[in-house]
């Protein structure tokens, strides 16, 4: 597709010229001329006469010939547009990143992409929404606000086990980057490649690996999280608005184009199945009781938003420990529902006076790096309540026979 011409956008004359008798040589020997031999005057004259002609001669040419004339610099291209084409998945026609899928490299993306998310849907995500729709439709139900603490950047399961929340609160130790701009991206071929590797763990298990994801996000020129959650929103068919870059205050208020602070985004999305409008925040923050402590936005921040549900899933038994007592009770004062693996919170910590609790898989324990987290009790109940199966991967646990998923709900 060849690209819009840009007719209008620029005046005749190129630009920096000034008008006719302006220019030194339409006057340069003025005041000067009794002092100059005439045979000098006489050809500095015919000189501007041509120059000028020149000129004019271009200005008919540019105007004949529009495909010559200066162009103006690319327009960036809208935030649903980049997240499409980082997604592998078609941008309008009159988009500037139209002509970039033409690009073997981002033709190759897209067949990976449109191969990994085709597994993915038939591995996972088919499976999931058969158990929701069997054992959790509560949790298809509207809320007003889903917490996913030490989420990073996975918007995916968030979205696919608490569809309809009107916010979304995610959070890591990961930098944002800058927003994406396929257009100034010097080798794309790298910087593409470079997003299917970030993203590969997650799609091939259910988790992001840090280590790698940090190696990863920082080569090339996707840098951040960003790209990660724009692929996501994509490829879960859903439509951004908006997006503001902005920081949490200490006291909690999310201020636009802000610097200091917890720096975070927000994204304003549509889904494009029930048109209903929805919003995901990212904050890049540190949710240990010494990092609450330290930078208190953030939960000031997610405790206006009041009570809803919350989902933990991979995140390392961080609650297990001392350290992080402040999150661990911010979760279960502002939650109706908990949804998680064995990794979230610790049975010791949910007291069964206040909440019921629901069981599905199996628990083998944690793998081998956090074995020290077993848990005897939740052993014993697993045993007792002979859950349902699991027919999809969880946690840590990404072999769906091995998988587990508890669900708490407010008494």
């Amino acid at each position: 597709m060849k690209r819009k011409r840009n007719i209008g956008l620029w005046p005749v004359r190129p630009a920096g010229l000034k008008p006719a008798g302006s220019y030194p040589a339409d006057n340069m020997f003025a005041g000067h001329t009794s002092r100059m031999p005439r045979f000098r005057r006489d050809a500095c004259a015919t000189l501007a006469i041509l120059i000028i002609g020149l000129v004019s001669a271009l200005d008919v040419y540019a105007q004949q010939n529009p495909e010559f004339a200066p162009r103006a610099m690319p327009v960036a291209a809208g935030p649903n547009d980049v997240a499409h084409f980082l997604a592998g998945m078609p941008v309008q026609e009159t988009s500037p990143l139209a002509p970039l899928t033409h690009n073997p490299a981002w033709q190759q993306h897209a067949a990976f992409f449109e191969e990994q998310f085709a597994k993915l849907n038939l591995r996972q995500l088919q499976k999931l929404h058969a158990w929701q729709e069997t054992y959790l439709p509560e949790s298809v139900q509207p809320i007003p606000v889903a917490f996913y603490m030490f989420s990073g950047p996975d918007f995916l399961y968030v979205d696919q086990f608490l569809p309809k929340a009107s916010v979304y609160v995610i959070c890591g130790k990961e930098a944002l980057g800058p927003p994406p701009d396929p257009l100034r991206i010097g080798n794309l071929s790298g910087a593409l490649g470079n997003l299917e590797n970030a993203l590969k763990s997650s799609l091939n298990t259910t988790y992001f690996i840090t280590k790698d994801m940090k190696i990863d996000l920082h080569v090339q020129n996707l840098n951040g999280v960003l790209p990660i959650l724009y692929t996501f929103i994509a490829r879960a068919d859903k439509s951004i608005t908006n997006v503001t870059l902005g920081s949490l205050n200490g006291g909690g208020t999310f201020q636009e184009s802000a610097r200091g602070g917890i720096p975070g985004v927000r994204i304003q999305y549509t889904d494009n199945q029930s048109g209903a409008a929805q919003t995901v925040y990212y904050f890049t923050t540190d949710i240990s009781d010494g990092g609450i402590k330290a930078t208190p936005g953030f939960l000031k921040f997610c405790q206006r938003l009041g009570v809803g549900s919350s989902f933990l899933k991979s995140s390392s038994y961080l609650m297990f420990e001392n350290g992080f007592n402040t999150i661990r009770n911010f979760i279960l004062e502002h939650s109706r529902m908990i949804v998680q693996d064995d990794a979230g919170i610790p049975l010791a910590y949910i007291d069964p006076s206040k909440w019921n609790l629901r069981f599905f898989g199996v628990y083998l324990g944690p793998i081998e790096l956090f074995k020290q987290h077993y848990q005897p009790r939740l052993q014993q109940l697993f045993a007792q309540s002979n859950p349902p199966s699991l027919e999809f991967g969880f946690g840590y646990r990404w072999n769906y026979k091995e998988a587990n998923v508890i669900v708490a709900t407010r008494k």
